[in-house]
């Protein structure tokens, strides 16, 4: 097995054409071109599930100091947004701004720019090649395990990575339509079955992705669960009728409600396999971070692997460096997703305070003070700051 540090040519297979491998071929033929580097995907070229991605003003900043012609194509392929709205029952909207904005982009495009440039730098990109064993890729010094979480050669191996998932309470579905929000949007509606809320952000002038998110109760309770696709849309539609401003949802395929699985591995490589991205660890969708992550790892990855050590210590320093960095997301995202979860503890407040909640959800303390008085006592502490 090759040393990357030898100056040896090097030859690297990487399982999953997504952000994190893709991004990983850009980095590592920018450091050394005659590195050997295959990306298999299983999926047809241009063919991708999903509607849009976020990601904020940070990650676009380190896009451009690590490759700035990436960067540059998927910043030009981005929409931008500086506050977010929320609504909720039909009451007014509530808006709040963002300090930096945040940014959405099509999957298909973001896929269509890395894919672009990995190719410009003489990385082969095969298409319509799924991989489940290694033994398929042939002799190669390093396999890069991002084929998503529910990769297959990981499972293979799943003892030795110590792969565990942990189901979320609540329902939820992805959607698209042709409504173009100009801010990051929330609505919270309420049926006589319990709460149900949809999450709407833009990645084009007329394209935006709305993730639709309830209790199951409410789901079952609503019918959702043995609606057929048609009788779905209608009822979503008509619930977030304000929120839509007439234009429709949109399914890729058979609508699919699902519960968010929270993937964890106990470690991150095994012989001359490592694993990134989603196929190392996921983090709950209502923090925006799986992108921002996916190419963190592939960053990381490739320092790691040019330092001046083994194959084993690079992969040993990427999972430490990695797994202490994602702790942060992965605690927010835990929070996150049990405030939802717990949506009857806040939304009975008047809008105003529900929503500054809501931005306050990835709070450690929020869970266990009363609603009321932490909303206060925070309005206070801002007092100070700004005195």
């Amino acid at each position: 097995m090759h040393c990357v540090t030898s100056g040896a040519l090097v030859k690297i297979a990487c399982v999953g054409g997504g952000p994190a491998n893709l991004y990983f071929s850009i980095l590592m033929k920018r450091v050394n071109p005659s590195h050997d580097i295959t990306v298999y995907e299983r999926n047809p070229e241009g063919s991708t599930y999903g509607w849009g991605v976020t990601y904020w003003r940070e990650l676009l900043d380190n896009l451009h100091s690590a490759d700035p012609d990436s960067a540059t194509a998927i910043e030009n392929n981005s929409v931008h947004w500086d506050r977010w709205v929320a609504r909720v029952r039909d009451g007014a909207p509530v808006e709040a701004r963002h300090w930096d904005g945040g940014y959405g982009i099509g999957r298909r495009e973001l896929l269509g720019v890395l894919t672009e440039r990995a190719r410009g730098l003489g990385v082969r990109v095969e298409f319509e090649r799924e991989v489940t064993r290694e033994e398929q890729v042939g002799e190669v010094d390093l396999v890069l395990v991002g084929d998503g979480a529910g990769s297959a050669l990981r499972d293979r191996h799943a003892d030795h990575f110590g792969t565990e998932v942990e189901a979320g309470r609540n329902t939820y579905i992805w959607l698209g339509t042709t409504k173009g929000f100009d801010a990051f949007t929330f609505a919270f509606t309420e049926t006589p079955h319990g709460w149900v809320w949809c999450y709407g952000y833009a990645y084009g002038n007329d394209h935006s992705t709305c993730v639709v998110e309830c209790a199951p109760e409410t789901w079952q309770g609503l019918g959702l669960q043995q609606a057929n696709e048609a009788d779905s849309l209608t009822m979503l539609e008509k619930l977030f009728a304000e929120m839509l401003d007439g234009h429709p949802l949109i399914a890729q395929g058979p609508v699919h409600w699902r519960n968010f699985r929270t993937l964890t591995n106990r470690t991150w490589h095994r012989d001359n396999l490592v694993l990134l991205g989603d196929a190392a660890h996921t983090t709950h969708y209502s923090v925006g971070a799986g992108t921002a992550l996916a190419f963190g790892d592939a960053a990381v990855l490739v320092k790691a692997l040019h330092g001046d050590t083994s194959l084993q210590q690079a992969l040993a320093r990427y999972e430490q460096r990695r797994k202490a960095a994602i702790t942060p997301a992965q605690r927010a995202a835990r929070y996150s997703a049990q405030w939802y979860e717990n949506l009857s503890r806040y939304v009975k407040l008047p809008p105003a305070q529900m929503i500054a909640l809501l931005g306050d959800r990835h709070s450690r303390v929020l869970p266990h003070v009363p609603p009321r008085l932490y909303y206060h006592l925070s309005r206070l502490r801002g007092t100070r700051r700004t005195s």
